[in-house]
């Protein structure tokens, strides 16, 4: 075999296993969805797949491994549109404004994610803490580093601030998922209302006195 059809080959190889890798987690959507979490087994994924079922052991090993890979799929889509907002803001309202409304417009709109929590409400209290979604919290907390050091925000700790939002903004989330009279909209204005009103009531920041 040449290099050039090696190559060819391999590559065949790798798209054919990202196109089954995607097949079984968008089949887990669906499935999760309408049967719940709980209930959903390996085989009703499988079943809903075009896959034989020893080619989903190839990826994954339960349904819980499947799931946290659709926590992190779902944080490496929202994670981006975040990102810009918070660059693009130049005050702390557009900030903070801009995080809470985008992360609940995502969470509204992902009609997928929406009915599997509304259907499991026990997996909103699951702790998240997957690559993907751990790397979103760092961002969050880089961001918020680089917009106290050019004075966008006052000067606090940004460990304990994206902690903060972070709650807020799940909390928040979990109550809209459930409240059909809570739109994303209502639930930005709650989250930005809520940290404007006290930021700047939060402590100074304790640095270390200068030798």
């Amino acid at each position: 075999m040449s290099i050039e059809a090696d190559v060819k080959t391999r590559g065949k190889r790798e798209e054919t296993k990202a196109n089954n890798r995607q097949a079984i987690l968008d089949a887990a959507r669906r499935v999760f969805a309408e049967l719940g979490y709980g209930a959903t087994t390996v085989r009703d994924i499988i079943r809903a797949t075009d896959l034989a079922s020893g080619t989903f052991y190839n990826y994954f090993k339960s349904k819980e491994e499947v799931f946290q890979a659709l926590q992190d799929d779902t944080a490496l889509r929202v994670r981006p549109r975040l990102r810009a907002e918070r660059i693009r803001a130049a005050t702390f309202e557009e900030f903070i404004a801009g995080t809470f409304r985008t992360f609940f417009d995502f969470v509204k709109n992902d009609q997928t994610s929406l009915a599997t929590m509304r259907r499991n409400p026990e997996l909103q209290r699951m702790r998240i803490d997957t690559p993907e979604v751990i790397a979103g919290f760092e961002e969050l907390r880089a961001d918020l580093e680089t917009a106290i050091r050019n004075g966008v925000m006052p000067d606090t700790d940004a460990d304990l601030l994206m902690a903060a939002m972070v709650g807020v903004a799940f909390e928040v989330a979990n109550h809209m998922i459930s409240r059909s009279d809570v739109s994303a909209q209502d639930a930005a204005e709650f989250a930005t209302a809520l940290f404007l009103g006290g930021v700047h009531a939060l402590p100074k920041r304790k640095r270390p006195k200068a030798t």
